[in-house]
C-alpha cells in the first residue's frame, strides 16, 4: 500500500543511508564472534530507525516496556506456552531494552528464547497427552476464543487444562462438521458417503487434530534462531510505526506472500494472524479473483490437492504462512481446494485452477453502461502502476487518458472512476490523473523530517475531461487512492462514494538492504537482512493528512465493515493524524450546483432499499458475532449455535446483487481486442458478469446520471 516515488529520488536517499551507516555507526568487534551477527543487525535497526524514520523515537524505560510487551505477545499470544511466572521473570528486563537496544545486547532476547525452548517441549507433552483420550462433549464448560480476553496460566495445572479446552474445542468443531455431512447425505440418499458413530468420528477427529499439531509443531520447530532474531527486531520496530519491519535475510516471503506475477498459484496474499493464515488480497486477474469466492478476511481451515476427497483435505490451521503457500502453490492448470471460513464464521469448499496473473487485468479498462442519453462510461483502476523500466511502456496515467477518449467517442454522460480495493502505487502517477480532470495546480503535499511541506503539482493547464465525475472508494482504497479521491474532492471536481472511510495509510516507505549498509569488514556476518523504513507522510493540499482518518467520501454506502474497526486505525502503533498549511488551489464550479441534488436522491435510494438495509443489518450481525468469543463444548449445545450461525448466514447470501441488472456494453475501440479470440472473450463476460449485479456500481450510476 505503499506510494512509488519516482525511482531516481529513491536512489539518493537510499544511497545517502549507506555512506552514514557504513562510514558512521559503531559497528560490534570481532571478539563477539557467536552473537556478532545477531548484534550486528541490532545495532543496524537501531541506529537506521533513529537516523532515518519519520518519527524517531525516545529510546526510554517507556518504549523498553512497549518492546517488552509486544515481544512477549509476538512469543506466546495464545497464551498456550508461558506461564505467569515466566513472565515475571523476564519483567526484570521490562525497563531495561533501551539500554540493552543502543549497546546492541541481547541478553533478554536470550532468556526469553530458552525459556520458551522450555516451555514448547512441555507444550508438545501436553496435546499428545490429551488427545490420546476420548472427550466427555456432555459436560457443560466453554471456551474463550479471544485470547486477549484471557491472562496466562498461573501453573502448569492451568495451562495443561487451557490445552483441553482448547484442543476439545478444535475436535469438536471436526466433529460437527463430520456429522453435518453425514446428516445432508442421508437426505441426498447419498450411499457414497459412509455413515459413522459418534465415537468413531470423534476418535477420527482426535487422530486427525494429533496429526495436525505434530506438524506443527514440526513448523515451529523448523524456525532458525534468525527468524526468532526477527520477531524480536520487529518487537523494535513496530513502536516507530505498523509498516516499519525487519525481514531476515531469505525469509521475506514469510511476511509479504504474494502469489501473482509469473508465480503459477491462485493470486492471493496470504498473511498469519493468530493459528490462521488469512487472506489479505485478492490479485486482479488471478485465478482466485476469476473463481469469485475467495474474500479478503476468508480464514484457510484446510487445503486439498487435484484428485484427493474432503476428507484427505491438509488441516492447515496452527500451520505457518510459509507452509501453506507450499501446499497452494503449483503448476498451471492444476485444481486446488480450500475450505476456509467466512467472517460470519460459516464455511465454504472453494476449489481453484491455478494459473499465472494476467498482468493484463491489472492495467485500466473501461466500458459503457446503460443505454441512450444515460450512457456513462466506467473506468475500472486496480492499481496506480507504472513501468520505471520501459519493459512494458504502460503507464497508469497515459492508460486512464485512452480509456477516457475511448469514452468521449461513446458520448457518455458522465464518467465513473472505481478505485475499489486500490492499494496505491506510482504518486506521480496520480498527479498525472488529477490532471486530467482539473486545469492545473497542487495535487498531494509531501513531508520529510525536518524539511518544509513539498507541494506536488499538475503542471499541465489542459482539461481532459470536463464531465461528472463519481469516484468510488471503499475501506481498501489506500495511499495513492486515497490521495486521488482526497484531491478530486478537495477541488470539488466529483463525488466521492463508497465505505465510511478509506483504508487510512498516509505514509511513505522505502526498503534498506543491510548488506549494502556495512562495510567488507562485515562480510562474514551476511546475508543480513532488509529495513521496510517509514521515511515520509503525505498530506491533503486542504493540509489534512488521509493517515488514520482515510477520506470521508460524499455519499457514504452500507458495508460489512461499517461497525467494525478497520484499516490503518486498528494498528497500535499507527502514526497520528495532523495538519499542514493548504496549499493554494481554485475549487471547480462547473457542475458543482447538481452535487446536492445527487447526494439527497442517493441518500432517499439508499434508505429504502433492501438490500442495502439487508447489507446494513450483516454488518450490525457481524459485530456481535465477533464479540461473542466464548464457545460451548457441550456437543449438542454447539451443534444447535451452529445450525443457528448457517441459517442466519443463508438469510444475508445475495445481498450485495442489485435487483436490476446493468447494461454494460463494450467500447467500439475495444471491439477487435475483446473478439480477438475466445479467452479475451471469456475474460470479457466474467468482467461483465461482475459488473451487471453489482449493487454499490448500481448505487454510483445512479448517482452519475443525477450529475448530467
Amino acid at each position: 500500500m505503499s506510494v512509488i516515488m519516482k525511482i531516481y529520488k529513491w536512489k539518493y536517499l537510499f544511497l545517502g543511508v549507506i555512506a552514514a551507516l557504513t562510514l558512521g555507526f559503531y559497528l560490534p568487534g570481532e571478539d563477539e564472534a557467536d552473537n556478532r551477527k545477531d548484534k550486528v543487525i541490532l545495532n543496524l535497526v537501531y541506529n537506521v530507525l533513529n537516523t532515518s524514520h519519520f518519527a524517531p523515537q525516545e529510546i526510554n524505560n517507556e518504549f523498553s516496556e512497549k518492546v517488552f510487551d509486544h515481544f512477549i505477545e509476538s512469543l506466546d499470544y495464545s497464551k498456550r506456552f508461558l506461564l505467569k511466572e515466566d513472565v515475571k521473570k523476564l519483567s526484570i528486563y521490562r525497563q531495561k531494552l533501551d539500554e540493552e537496544i543502543k549497546n546492541s545486547e541481547l541478553e533478554f532476547f536470550e532468556e526469553a528464547y530458552k525459556l520458551y525452548e522450555t516451555r514448547f517441549a512441555q507444550a508438545e507433552q501436553y496435546y499428545r497427552e490429551i488427545l490420546a483420550e476420548p472427550f466427555d462433549f456432555t459436560q457443560d464448560e466453554s471456551f474463550e476464543t479471544d485470547e486477549s480476553k484471557t491472562d496466562f496460566a498461573s501453573d502448569n495445572e492451568e495451562l495443561k487444562d487451557r490445552w483441553r479446552k482448547y484442543l476439545k474445542n478444535r475436535v469438536l468443531v471436526r466433529i460437527e462438521d463430520k456429522m453435518d455431512a453425514q446428516e445432508k447425505a442421508q437426505e441426498k440418499a447419498d450411499t457414497a458417503v459412509t455413515l459413522k458413530e459418534f465415537a468413531v468420528i470423534e476418535q477420527e477427529a482426535r487422530e486427525k487434530e494429533l496429526e495436525m499439531h505434530e506438524e506443527w509443531f514440526n513448523t515451529l520447530r523448523d524456525f532458525d534462531r534468525i527468524d526468532w532474531i526477527g520477531t524480536y527486531m520487529n518487537s523494535i520496530t513496530v513502536v516507530y510505526d505498523p509498516h516499519t519491519q525487519y525481514f531476515p535475510p531469505e525469509r521475506q516471503e514469510d511476511f509479504e506472500i504474494s502469489m501473482s506475477g509469473q508465480l503459477e498459484g491462485i493470486g492471493a496474499q496470504l498473511q498469519q494472524k493468530g493459528d490462521y493464515v488469512t487472506i489479505s488480497k485478492i490479485i486482479t486477474g488471478s485465478a482466485c479473483w476469476k473463481q469469485g469466492d475467495l474474500e479478503v478476511g476468508d480464514k484457510i481451515l484446510k487445503v486439498a490437492q487435484e484428485g484427493e476427497s474432503k476428507d484427505e483435505a491438509l488441516d492447515v490451521v496452527g500451520m505457518s504462512v510459509r507452509k501453506v503457500v507450499k501446499y497452494i502453490r503449483g503448476p498451471k492448470d492444476t485444481e486446488v481446494t480450500l475450505t476456509v471460513e467466512k467472517l460470519d464464521g460459516s464455511r465454504m469448499v472453494i476449489p481453484i485452477v491455478r494459473d499465472v496473473v494476467e498482468l493484463e487485468a491489472t492495467f485500466a479498462r473501461s466500458a459503457v453502461l446503460g443505454e441512450g442519453d444515460n450512457k456513462v462510461g466506467y473506468i475500472k483502476l486496480p492499481k496506480f502502476y507504472v513501468d520505471f523500466y520501459n519493459n512494458s511502456n504502460r503507464d497508469c496515467a497515459e492508460d486512464v487518458k485512452k480509456e477516457i477518449a475511448k469514452l468521449k467517442e461513446e458520448n457518455v454522460n458522465g464518467i465513473i472512476l472505481d478505485l475499489r480495493n486500490n492499494g496505491g502505487g506510482s504518486l506521480q502517477g496520480v498527479i498525472d490523473i488529477v490532471g486530467l480532470f482539473i486545469e492545473e495546480g497542487p495535487v498531494v503535499q509531501v513531508k520529510a523530517p525536518g524539511r518544509s511541506p513539498q507541494v506536488l503539482k499538475d503542471e499541465d493547464k489542459g482539461v481532459y475531461y470536463d464531465g461528472p465525475l463519481v469516484v468510488m472508494v471503499n475501506q481498501f482504497s489506500a495511499s495513492a487512492s486515497e490521495i486521488f479521491a482526497a484531491a478530486i474532492q478537495d477541488y470539488n471536481r466529483g463525488l466521492i462514494i463508497g465505505s465510511k472511510s478509506t483504508f487510512g495509510k498516509g505514509t511513505v516507505q522505502n526498503i534498506l538492504d543491510m548488506d549494502r549498509a556495512v562495510n567488507f569488514t562485515y562480510n562474514d556476518v551476511k546475508p543480513l537482512g532488509a529495513l521496510k523504513l517509514t521515511i515520509q507522510k503525505y498530506y491533503r493540499i486542504n493540509g489534512g493528512t488521509p493517515q488514520l482518518r482515510g477520506v470521508n467520501p460524499d455519499i457514504v454506502l452500507p458495508d460489512n465493515y461499517a461497525y467494525i474497526e478497520f484499516g490503518e486505525k486498528e494498528q497500535e502503533y499507527a502514526l497520528p493524524y495532523d495538519e499542514i498549511g493548504s496549499a493554494k488551489y481554485q475549487t471547480w464550479e462547473k457542475g458543482i450546483g447538481k452535487y446536492d441534488l445527487a447526494i439527497n436522491n442517493s441518500r432517499q435510494r439508499v434508505s429504502t432499499n433492501d438490500k442495502f438495509k439487508l447489507i446494513d443489518e450483516y454488518a450490525q450481525w457481524l459485530k456481535s458475532e465477533q464479540e461473542n468469543s466464548l464457545v460451548s463444548l457441550n456437543y449438542d449445545q454447539y451443534r444447535e449455535e451452529e445450525q443457528e450461525a448457517r441459517e442466519r448466514s443463508d438469510y444475508f447470501k445475495g445481498m450485495r446483487q442489485s435487483e436490476e441488472e446493468i447494461t454494460v456494453a463494450s467500447n467500439q475501440a475495444d471491439m477487435e481486442m475483446w473478439n480477438a479470440n475466445e479467452d479475451k472473450q471469456k475474460e470479457r463476460d466474467q468482467w461483465f458478469k461482475s459488473i451487471r449485479n453489482d449493487l454499490y456500481l448500481s448505487e454510483a450510476l445512479a448517482v452519475t446520471q443525477d450529475l448530467k
